[in-house]
């Protein structure tokens, strides 16, 4: 199971703020605990993250997990000292009233609350309507426009308030676990596999703008040219009330990572991470994707150059996309272990043309 500072980094990990395209506080988290474990890790004009084991090795995988999560950006600034905001990646607006958010500013990070008007004064058409995100707003507390200019700037990205805590003997809630939790995995990976005799290289990406349309995988893809990727991400628990498993297939919380079948992951490693997991008794769910091209880095990063051979994982997340996203520490170690597990069993001459 996870040891201590590993769940120490998770937890500082979650913590730390990533709205798309201002994801700095979390790179630099993830950065610092590579370095501090042994292995060397980069940057790139986008803010990605790359770490290499056995660079030298002719074939090479990547790992890419987004550390990027949805968020706000100040649009405006009013008289009476209100800030109006848009969104920063897919916000589900039913979840945006009443939160508590971070603006984070070039002088530090001012908390505020997302307000609107109180239930007593909405006509009665308006009650069962989730408000537009135009018509909320962010309360720091000011008396008037000319006190927030003097703290916030148009343009500032606002990220959900930290929030991370463990429910239970297994399970834990925060903003961002996705896809913080698929970036977290990649990390111990890394220090996992840093003392193991490997026959290919290992590049890890923390990648970045994946909320607003896979944005960092593009150019990380282009720079580490893998014959084959592994993608890290969330997928949907469907062990909650009134979700069709008809249309959405079976997946719980704590029942192992999510292996998917679609035009986005390559066959024959596919197979491979379903035959490493059978060998070694680790347990995973079966997903058949809604979509022929799917949402995540695997779809951007599977046609990069020539063609990428592309397999996802998804670790199960209730309430996805909101401030209290829901995994399982079991799936998350389990995913690790099947990682691990695949890439040492790896004789580094795989072929994945089909």
């Amino acid at each position: 199971m996870l040891s201590q500072e590993s769940c120490d980094f998770l937890a500082r990990f979650m913590n730390a703020a990533s709205p798309s395209g201002y994801e700095g506080g979390a790179s630099a988290v993830f950065r610092s605990y590579l370095r501090d474990s042994g292995i060397s890790v980069s940057g790139d004009v986008l803010g990605n993250s790359i770490a290499t084991l056995n660079g030298d090795a002719p074939l090479r995988v990547m790992l890419a997990g987004h550390l990027d999560e949805i968020g706000f950006q100040v649009v405006h600034i009013s008289d009476e000292g209100l800030i109006y905001f848009r969104a920063n990646g897919g916000i589900d607006k039913l979840n945006v009233p009443s939160s508590e958010v971070d603006i984070l500013t070039s002088g530090g990070v001012v908390p505020g609350v997302i307000g609107k008007k109180p239930i007593h004064l909405l006509k009665a058409s308006e009650r069962d309507t989730a408000p537009e995100l135009s018509e909320l707003w962010i309360d720091i507390g000011c008396e008037s426009g000319d006190e927030v200019k003097k703290r916030v700037s148009v343009g500032d990205p606002v990220a959900f308030r930290s929030n991370f805590k463990l429910l239970g003997d297994h399970r834990f809630i925060s903003k961002g676990t996705d896809d913080k939790v698929g970036a977290f995995i990649i990390a111990e990976v890394l220090k996992r596999l840093k003392d193991r005799s490997l026959n290919l290289g290992v590049v890890g990406v923390a990648t970045v703008q994946e909320e607003v349309g896979l944005r960092g995988a593009a150019p990380s893809a282009f720079a580490v040219d893998p014959a084959a990727a592994i993608v890290l991400d969330v997928g949907f628990a469907t062990d909650l009330p009134d979700i069709p498993h008809q249309i959405w297939g079976d997946v719980k919380l704590g029942g192992g990572p999510i292996l998917t079948r679609s035009c986005d992951n390559n066959v024959i490693w596919g197979q491979m991470l379903r035959d490493t997991a059978k060998r070694f008794g680790l347990p995973y769910q079966e997903s058949a994707a809604h979509r022929a091209t799917g949402g995540t880095d695997a779809a951007r990063i599977q046609l990069n150059k020539s063609g990428v051979a592309t397999a996802l994982i998804s670790i199960p997340n209730r309430y996805m996309h909101s401030q209290v996203e829901m995994c399982d520490l079991r799936d998350v170690e389990n995913t690790i272990e099947l990682i691990c597990e695949l890439l040492a069993s790896c004789s580094g001459k795989e072929s994945f043309v089909l």
